[in-house]
């Protein structure tokens, strides 16, 4: 995917180091136009724009878009605080350009932004790249190897995500007019030339620089200061913690770069907060404040969209396939917690788990159970493990539970009246494997007395529509469970900071079809305890440490695809989370105001930048609303 790497001894890294310098130095690179990890590029030398964009969309108009809770800060590359919409803590949001740009039809494929060309050798040891000399900020300054060594120095210093994404980088330095080469820990990680494009380059000039009043900026720090920019957008204005606009660079310097042409099609976009998704709901159905929504919610896509925009057309639902990534969604179970680190009690917490009635009283059946940590792709571990995954698995044989060698993973099915007085049964031995008796109604522990009690965390109260069914279930075993819902900030502030006994963020754990570095930011030791990481169950296993090396390091796509096999199997065992659903298809609703290509990205699914604003559309739907 992208978002990666650890650690070796000092000896080995200045060894490993001096090698590599000398290769940069003495190796006559390869100059390509792109990387994919899949091995030949869609898009040859003579790319002019990608195949499924209408390069002469007109530009104008405003997008209109809304967000739930609050922002406090323009700056996302730091923990604290929330960043406003547009903003991301990965790459470079609507604000930045990175080296290269990820292709949106094609799995693990970078195409020129701000590098016009890259290399690598044969081992992957390094990697180097051009930048294009046309490459400006937006107050006209030319984007410098200073800038990207300063933006890769200060974000691995400072950002958990880009800490372990470039682990395994040992430093960035200049090594020609132009040119930067990034020095890897060994040879081996066929991931890293790719994923050193998505390095987000920031302005070291300005953020050395000093504020209107004077005051030295300081990057490590929130900020409401409107930061200085490089993409094809930048902040226009903004009411803080309510509005944020973005309007488009008229001048940028990338506009007619291949993977833009088409694309950034909007004068304007204006992001406005509402305070819960209901509120944002009922601002869609409104009009004027958001103009396409992705729908998460099946029953509002089967019965909610039953207002006058809909019949008269003027409001349009569409799907299209989701190929793009495995994913999981579940509840997270928080194994810092002393009751769930025995991993019978997060067992039974699956035993207790009814997802058929779930599926079949709220879902309209619409969705398909998750059984994977990369539910829906070819990266989802099967059956019993053979071949390479089984070789894979023996060099962590006895550290893992042994069912994984020997049954194939399979979650409780609720089906029939039986089978939940089976599943329940079942959850209750469990419990009382773990030392955990029923005394007056409820389940205590038979050493410490003390009773299981378990709350669940939320940001939104619609949440309970979903949880309570479960939190039933559980009451019937004797644990008290109970809900928790805050306000969007906080519940960020307690995600960051791990203090929740389970939650279920509304974001999945999304994978990309090209695992690598970013693994360490979800399972690894390492990130357990790094306030911001993806880790939010705290797991902290060797053996899942090694197997996240062995897809990290994988030589070919048969063994990446078989180590994220293994690793996939081992998480199950482990029970860290109790599984929800899944959808394989993106649902949009949108109002009729657009002009958009005659398809979409078959890998991304959508590509809303590539739409434009049909003015004729626009006019009509404004003169109904009169």
């Amino acid at each position: 995917m992208r978002f990666r790497p650890f650690v070796a001894s000092l000896a080995f890294l200045a060894v490993a180091t001096a090698g590599a310098v000398q290769i940069a130095q003495a190796a006559e690179p390869e100059w390509r136009t792109g990387t994919s990890l899949l091995g030949e590029l869609k898009y040859g030398a003579d790319f002019k724009h990608y195949d499924y964009v209408n390069p002469d969309a007109p530009k104008g108009g405003t997008l209109n878009q809304t967000s739930e809770g609050s922002f406090d800060s323009l700056n996302p590359y730091v923990v604290q605080g929330t960043p406003a919409a547009g903003l991301g803590a990965l790459g470079g949001g609507q604000l930045y350009d990175t080296l290269m740009s990820q292709s949106l039809d094609q799995v693990g494929t970078n195409y020129p932004l701000i590098a016009q060309s890259v290399a690598y050798p044969d081992d992957f040891s390094w990697v180097k790249f051009k930048l294009n000399p046309a490459a400006k900020w937006h107050d006209g300054k030319p984007i410098t190897v200073d800038d990207v060594i300063w933006s890769f120095n200060v974000l691995k210093a400072q950002s958990p995500l880009y800490n372990k994404y470039y682990h395994d980088v040992v430093k960035a330095e200049k090594t020609g007019d132009g040119e930067v080469t990034f020095t890897f820990t060994s040879g081996g990680n066929r991931e890293l030339p790719n994923i050193m494009g998505d390095l987000v380059v920031l302005p070291k000039h300005w953020w050395e620089g000093t504020d209107a009043s004077g005051k030295k900026r300081d990057i490590t720090k929130p900020t409401m200061e409107i930061p200085l920019g490089s993409s094809a957008y930048k902040i226009e204005s903004v009411v803080p913690g309510k509005t944020i606009v973005w309007s488009r660079v008229e001048n940028y310097w990338g506009k007619n770069l291949p993977v833009n042409v088409g694309r950034n099609n909007f004068d304007h976009i204006r992001y406005e907060y509402f305070r819960d998704q209901n509120a944002s709901w009922e601002a869609f159905k409104k009009g004027g404040f958001e103009d396409y929504r992705g729908e998460a919610s099946i029953g509002r896509w089967m019965r909610g969209y039953d207002f006058p925009a809909v019949a008269r057309g003027d409001v349009i639902k569409a799907m299209f396939p989701l190929r793009s990534s495995g994913r999981m969604q579940g509840f997270l179970i928080n194994t810092r917690r002393d009751k769930f680190k025995d991993p019978k009690v997060r067992e039974a917490l699956n035993w207790a788990y009814d997802f058929e009635s779930m599926s079949k009283n709220l879902f309209f059946g619409q969705y398909k159970r998750i059984n994977s940590y990369f539910a829906g792709s070819e990266l989802a571990s099967s059956g019993l493990p053979s071949g390479k995954e089984l070789d894979i698995l023996e060099t962590v044989k006895g550290e893992v539970p042994e069912e994984v060698f020997t049954k194939e993973f399979k979650l409780p099915v609720y089906d029939t009246p039986q089978s939940q007085r089976d599943n329940l049964r079942h959850a209750v031995q469990l419990l009382k494997a773990a030392g955990y008796d029923q005394k007056n109604g409820k389940l205590v522990n038979t050493q410490t007395g003390q009773p299981l009690n378990i709350e669940f965390l939320a940001d939104d109260p619609s949440a309970e529509r979903f949880i309570g069914p479960f939190m039933a279930n559980l009451r019937k075993l004797g644990i008290d469970a109970q809900i928790r819902v805050v306000d969007s900030a906080q519940y960020t502030s307690r995600l960051n900071d791990f203090d929740f006994d389970i939650t279920t963020p509304n974001v999945v754990m999304a994978q990309s079809l090209s695992p690598g570095n970013e693994q360490r930011d979800f399972w690894s030791s390492a990130a357990a305890d790094s306030p911001g990481s993806r880790n939010y169950m705290g797991i902290k296993n060797p053996a899942i440490d090694k197997l996240v090396d062995r897809v990290i390091f994988a030589k070919d796509r048969d063994e990446l695809v078989a180590a994220t096999h293994a690793l996939d199997r081992v998480l199950l065992w482990n029970y860290y989370v109790v599984p929800q659903w899944y959808d394989d298809r993106i649902k949009i609703a949108y109002w009729n105001k657009f002009g958009m290509p005659e398809k979409q990205p078959e890998y991304t699914g959508i590509d809303p930048f590539s739409w434009w604003i049909d003015t004729a559309k626009e006019q009509a739907l404004k003169a109904r609303a009169e």
